[in-house]
């Protein structure tokens, strides 16, 4: 397919087979250290995908962070990314990491609905303020509740004080050309209504798009489209590539902390 190699960041990152299971062993590790402050595999539907971990500060939270995790919609669940809470809760904010159903058993337009239905159901968790943030895929889908067709409920709606898409996919056409699309089973049709890039935000929610300087080069294209699309800015963390883009998670005085919680 014409854009396989564009959309592989694995063999463009040095040793990047050590990454998964290294973000594994850090995030067991930091939900043993959290004990009781870590709240595990709370359901948000019936399916077994369906749940969410909820990590809470020592004190009282100053809201909710929530990250969406990526892995183009195929892998890793919400125990994968445990440890990237780290800034948050250093910083005085719950954060809770929803799971979903994965491709092939789901199409991404259902996940989109899936992450609204996690929405509803975590924001009831903490009260307070909301802050959205995805990284790759989990980008596309914090993105899309700020669509109109996302269809939020508005108590949840209003509640969002901050997005903030990490190497986002906003415009899914070019997956179309990727074998990638054998589990995605993307159309035309899903690809255009799937697209936030294409689509605009609805919700007057500040954001700000995030990427890797040393990224591929798609995935710098991707996080500007959307950007200009949106009229937000786009935030370049140099030398960062798409594996290590989110390290600044666990550093609550990261410029990237920083972006996602004001």
């Amino acid at each position: 397919m014409i854009n396989d190699d564009a959309y592989n960041n694995r063999d463009h990152i040095p040793d990047a087979e050590s990454y998964p299971p290294r973000w594994r062993e850090e995030a067991s590790a930091f939900r043993l250290a959290l004990g009781k402050r870590a709240l595990l595999n709370w359901a948000y539907g019936d399916d077994m995908r369906q749940i969410f971990d909820l990590f809470l500060p020592e004190d009282e939270p100053r809201g909710l962070m929530v990250f969406v995790h990526g892995g183009y919609w195929r892998a890793f669940a919400p125990e994968d990314w445990s440890a990237f809470a780290k800034g948050g809760l250093d910083a005085g904010w719950a954060v809770a990491m929803p799971g979903y159903t994965l491709a092939p058993a789901a199409r991404i337009s259902r996940i989109t609905r899936e992450i609204v239905q996690a929405l509803t159901i975590i924001s009831e968790a903490v009260p307070g303020p909301l802050r959205l943030a995805g990284h790759s895929a989990g980008g596309h889908l914090v993105a899309r509740m700020l669509c109109a067709d996302a269809m939020l409920p508005a108590a949840v709606a209003d509640r969002i004080a901050s997005c903030v898409p990490i190497s986002p996919l906003g415009d899914l056409r070019p997956l179309l050309e990727t074998t990638l699309n054998d589990d995605l089973r993307l159309t035309p049709r899903e690809a255009l209504g799937e697209s936030p890039t294409l689509l605009g935000p609805a919700l007057d929610v500040p954001v700000r798009v995030w990427v890797g300087g040393a990224e591929r080069p798609a995935f710098l294209d991707q996080a500007r489209a959307l950007s200009a699309a949106w009229g937000v800015p786009c935030d370049v963390a140099p030398d960062r590539h798409h594996f290590d883009v989110i390290d600044d998670l666990k550093d609550k005085d990261s410029a990237l902390m920083q972006a996602i919680l004001g």
